[in-house]
């Protein structure tokens, strides 16, 4: 698939089949994916923990109220560290800006194997710390489900999104 493909064929699934868990290599390949993504000064201040066991999954998924994330074989947590992250003169702290390359990076690589995905971060992150055993000086970024789609789902046929027009300005 062609890098525009992948970017028009993005989208947030909600509706995963939970008897079709994704293989180590696809979950390897998304990882990858994290793992190269560029971060300021080369800091590369996270961590990506990938929830696939049966007991895990029944710690975490309480994390997000709702159901739907339930029939997701795989949800991966991407936590960073603000000490380990670059900081500018103002103080500007690029953990968050960091956190968010690598993380859509791997939505993106999710996307191109076929893989569902979506960015969640309406999520208790106390119940991921006390789950993970997640230290108080990390951050707990946002997650994703990690999964194949229900043969049910129906793929969007529109992508809402303002005119370029409306978002760029030419100078």
């Amino acid at each position: 698939m062609d890098f525009n493909e992948v970017l028009l064929k993005r989208e947030s699934i909600r509706n995963y089949d939970p008897a079709k868990p994704v293989d180590k290599d696809t979950l390897n390949r998304i990882l990858e994916a994290g793992r190269i993504a560029p971060s300021a000064s080369n800091y590369q201040p996270w961590e990506f923990w990938l929830i696939s066991s049966k007991e895990m999954l029944e710690k975490v998924k309480p994390c997000y109220s709702r159901s739907w994330i339930n029939d997701a074989p795989h949800i991966l947590v991407v936590t960073g560290d603000l000490d380990q992250a670059w900081e500018r003169a103002d103080g500007y702290n690029s953990l968050q800006t960091d956190l968010a390359i690598a993380m859509h990076q791997m939505v993106l690589a999710a996307t191109n194997e076929g893989v569902g995905s979506c960015w969640v971060t309406n999520f208790d992150p106390d119940i991921l710390r006390k789950a993970l055993g997640i230290k108080e000086s990390v951050k707990v970024y946002g997650i994703t489900p990690l999964g194949y789609p229900r043969a049910t789902y129906t793929k969007r046929t529109v992508i809402m999104r303002k005119p370029l027009e409306d978002v760029v300005i030419y100078c």
